[in-house]
Order: C-alpha cells, then structure tokens, then sequence
C-alpha cells in the first residue's frame, strides 16, 4: 500500500499534487487531512495545509503481449530481409489511458441561481429588518475584534513575546486595544515607530473582516498618554525657538495623529503658525513664527 504526505498552501492544492505525483484518481486514494492551512495575514500566522494520501486501488500490472513467432526460431534471424517481412507484425495491445479527474471538482459546487430565483420575495418589518441590522453589526464587530487579536498575538510571538496580555474597548467606532507585556519596550520601539507598525496593520484587519469602517488604536503601557504630553512639551519648546532665532522650524516626520497632536497644542498660540510638507511616511510640521 502506498502512501505520500503531502503540503501546500491549502489541502485542495496539497491534494491536487499528491494525485499528479502518484498518478492516481481521486477514487483510488484515502485522504487524511493531517493539519488545515491558514492564510495568515501579510505572512504572519501563515501556515501550510498537510495531507496523508493512501493508494486504496493498486493498478493491475500490464501484460506483455505474447511474442507471435508463427514458427520463427531464434535462428531464423539470419534469414534474408524477404524471409523475414513474412513474419506478420507484433500486436500489442493499448495501455488503458489514465483519465484523471479534473481539477475543477475541487472548487466549491457553484450557487444555483435559478432555484433562488424562484423563491416568492418576502417583505419583512421595518423593525425586523434593524433588528437584523443590528444583528449583523454585532457579530461583525466581535469577529473583527477576535481577528485583529489574534493578528496581534501572532506578531508577538513572532518577535519572541509570549506573555501578551491584551484588553479592549469598544466606543463607537474606535476599537482600543491595550497590550501588557514584561516586553513592552520590544512592542513599543524607538519612538514608539513598531506600535505605530503594529497599529497601522490591526487597522487593516479589523476593517477586512467588519462591514463599518473602525479605527484601531493599539497602546502599551499608557505609551500613548505619555507620548501625547511629551509632543505637547515639544511644540512649545520649537515653537519658542522660531520666535527667539525667527526662522522656521521643522520637525521630525510623525504620524498623522502625531502630527495632529502638534496642531493642536499650537492652536492656542497666536504668535506662530503650523503646516505640514512632504508626503507619508516623510511628512512632518514646520513650525513659522507670526511677526
């Protein structure tokens, strides 16, 4: 009995290439599916699908067409050309022709459109149908949640964490994710650049999986207060020295809501002025003094 262990990214595809390296059809194994794939996001958390395919139908071996010598012995291959052209010709026959199945009866049964077609339209209630709404939302939200946390731990343990703790909570449509690790500095980075890192792409989860737009907020520690009341300290500091040297001052690029926090704490001067230049992730604020 033979068998063949198999991985590729998803068990169709390590199916597909097991039956085309053991030359078989889908009838003639046993497939046992060892561990499911994971996509993954953006190749964190991806894994490969592993199968064990068994040969349950051996192939007959093929027979040798018997040799129809018609009297010829071995000697007779001295004979003349003509002596030998009377010996009529071997027949052998065809080798069965393998028909393998095609790959397209792995892919899911398609919908049939006209059965549903065919179904009388029902209208329901105004307030069943918010209530479905609701519904909908909900569970959207909490799947968006568990996914985008799990994405999370998933670059966490990549990077050697494995005591993360992670909280949420959930105001309208900002989703606050609090991470609580001994490691919190490997999370958090210079300058805070890995939690914004790590901010930026749980946004994308979040919003791959949720049909409302979220933003996602990822902090360590109170990282987020402290670095918000550093910034403030910092716009005052540069916005004093493009009044006292009377040239304009330009600071490191930021995030945008860096950046925002920067408007905002200058708003309330009237004796300068800030904008942004450049294009992301280059983009920074140039503080101008009003004469």
């Amino acid at each position: 009995m033979k068998q063949l262990t198999q991985r590729a990214a998803t068990v169709e595809l390590a199916i597909a290439s097991a039956l085309q390296d053991l030359g078989v059809t889908r009838n003639e194994v046993e497939i046992k599916v060892l561990e499911n794939g994971r996509k993954g996001f953006l190749g964190f958390g991806a894994r490969e699908a592993e199968i064990l395919v068994t040969v349950t139908k051996q192939k007959p071996a093929k027979q040798r067409a018997p040799q129809v010598t018609d009297g010829v012995t071995e000697s007779d291959e001295s004979r003349t050309l003509n002596e030998v052209s009377e010996v009529p010709s071997i027949v052998t026959e065809p080798a069965p022709e393998v028909v393998e199945e095609p790959a397209a009866e792995l892919q899911p049964e398609p919908i049939i459109v006209s059965e549903l077609e065919q179904q009388p339209t029902m209208l329901y209630p105004i307030d069943d149908m918010n209530e479905e709404t609701s519904n909908l939302k909900k569970y959207s939200e909490a799947e968006a949640i568990e996914e985008t946390k799990r994405y999370i731990e998933d670059v966490a343990n990549n990077m050697g964490i494995t005591d993360l703790a992670i909280t949420y909570e959930t105001k309208g449509k900002y989703i606050n994710f609090q991470l609580d690790s001994e490691k919190a500095a490997f999370l958090i980075g210079k300058r805070g650049q890995t939690l914004n890192a790590i901010q930026q792409l749980a946004q994308l989860v979040a919003n791959k999986v949720t049909h409302q737009f979220k933003i996602v907020r990822v902090d360590v520690a109170d990282y987020r207060e402290r670095r918000e009341q550093s910034l403030e300290q910092l716009a005052d500091r540069m916005a004093d020295r493009a009044i006292r040297t009377k040239r304009q001052v330009a600071l490191e690029p930021m995030p945008s809501y860096e950046r925002k926090v920067i408007h905002n704490a200058l708003s309330r001067r009237l004796d300068v002025e800030t904008f942004s230049e450049g294009k992301d992730p280059y983009r920074h604020i140039v503080i101008k003094g009003i004469e």
